[in-house]
């Protein structure tokens, strides 16, 4: 049987770069924009950063970290997530004596040993955004703001921004207190995955995905009713910023969600998702909140945070159906009519490359042969080059997507090929 790729992963094809390059673009400038630096971490990192940051009774750390001692003996994880790295990179770069707050972006593979299904992978890619450094409503909406420019650019319908708080770390402890009071009335008719919720983390009930589940949650204590007086404040001051945001753009909606309390340990305060119907009734597009707690977690100064992350392979998928693949990869082929003439044919081709023009030199075959490859390949062109077009300084290009005669031009005036080429 042949080799295939491990179950949950899945090959990037040729095909498909236009469409990645697509996505990544849109995610990179739009970040720059709001002033935003990329920043690069390892792919694996010490277990106990996820253990420390995720939670150690999260579904993540139990069930679907890719972990394991390496030959030095130290138990190495693939991240699952990136924002614990990038904080670990903070504190250990001296970020925090930089000007701040630290504007970060990143992008790249995460791992989860998941149960593969719809839109859910093992290895899977991620954008981000970090801003470190900062404790106002202000970054709260700026990086909310980034994600809806994105999915703006990406052309998403039916886009809806979900917002709730959870307050402040004894705000969130006396709202668990509250909803284990709720939901002990219910304990025997929850599933058991959540029933080990309730033990653990009742908070993750809410956020749990069983029916029954869902519907014993409608009528359960919301957040807002717990919070102190200053995360109030802080949430009313977002609201306003979401309020304007919608004045001035009819596409912009969002709703207060008073069941999202999002899945990991370390958020705080504002937590957000962004859902698309036509990616079903929980096509979450990407997600955050802020996290001020988590550099002093890790062992840092006690530094507010705030960002979410994005799965590519959703807005990869979603934009499949909604473009058409380009075409033409190549710009150029070399039409060799002579062997003796592939030294000359190399350094043209080259020249052409310097000029950003997309070129290939077709394989020692016939000039029948050779132009077939041209087609099969998509080219915009066919170049011919023999010993008449050398002597007379001149390239003869023949566009291929159309009927159209041999046109004779200086073999320097690359000018005009790329007018060609346009035309």
């Amino acid at each position: 049987m042949p080799f295939q790729a491990p179950r949950g992963t899945f090959d990037i094809l040729p095909d498909e770069e236009e469409i990645w390059n697509k996505v990544q673009q849109a995610c990179f400038e739009t970040a720059r924009l709001f002033g935003y630096r990329y920043i690069e971490t390892p792919v694996f990192e010490e277990s106990g950063l996820f253990q420390r940051t995720v939670g150690e009774n999260t579904d993540i750390v139990e069930k679907e970290m890719y972990s394991f001692d390496d030959k030095g003996g130290e138990n190495i994880s693939l991240r699952p997530e990136n924002t614990a790295g990038v904080c670990r990179a903070f504190i250990e770069n001296g970020l925090h004596n930089t000007t701040l707050p630290s504007r970060l972006f990143y992008y790249g593979p995460m791992f989860r040993y998941e149960r593969p299904q719809s839109g859910r992978y093992r290895q899977f890619h991620q954008f981000g955004i970090e801003c470190i450094g900062e404790a106002s409503p202000d970054v709260d909406y700026e990086v909310i703001k980034i994600a809806w420019d994105v999915l703006k650019i990406l052309d998403f319908s039916n886009v809806v921004l979900n917002v709730n708080s959870l307050g402040d770390s004894q705000d969130r402890y006396l709202y668990s207190e509250e909803l284990k009071k709720y939901y002990s009335k219910y304990l025997n008719d929850l599933p058991r995955v959540d029933q080990l919720r309730f033990e653990r983390s009742p908070l993750r009930i809410l956020d749990s995905k069983e029916d029954i589940t869902i519907k014993i949650s409608e009528d359960a204590p919301k957040t807002l009713d717990f919070i102190s007086t200053e995360s109030s404040i802080h949430h009313e001051n977002l609201i306003l910023h979401l309020d304007q945001l919608s004045s001035i753009d009819k596409e912009f909606q969002y709703k207060i969600n008073h069941r999202l309390v999002r899945g990991l340990d370390y958020y705080n305060k504002t937590v957000f998702e962004y859902t698309s119907d036509s990616l079903g009734p929980q096509g979450v597009l990407l997600g955050g909140g802020r996290y001020d707690p988590l550099i002093k977690i890790l062992g840092g100064q006690d530094t507010p945070a705030v960002g979410f992350a994005m799965g590519i392979e959703r807005a990869v998928n979603e934009l499949k159906k909604n473009i058409d693949i380009e075409k033409n990869y190549v710009d150029a082929v070399l039409i060799v009519t002579n062997d003796d003439l592939r030294i000359q044919s190399t350094q043209i081709a080259n020249n052409l490359r310097n000029h950003k023009i997309r070129t290939i030199i077709a394989p020692r075959k016939s000039i029948k042969a050779q132009m077939r490859f041209a087609n099969n390949i998509n080219s915009k062109c066919a170049v011919f080059i023999g010993h008449d077009e050398l002597e007379a300084n001149k390239l003869s290009i023949k566009l291929l997507q159309e009927k159209s005669e041999q046109i004779d031009i200086d073999l320097n005036d690359i000018s005009q090929f790329k007018k060609i080429l346009s035309s």
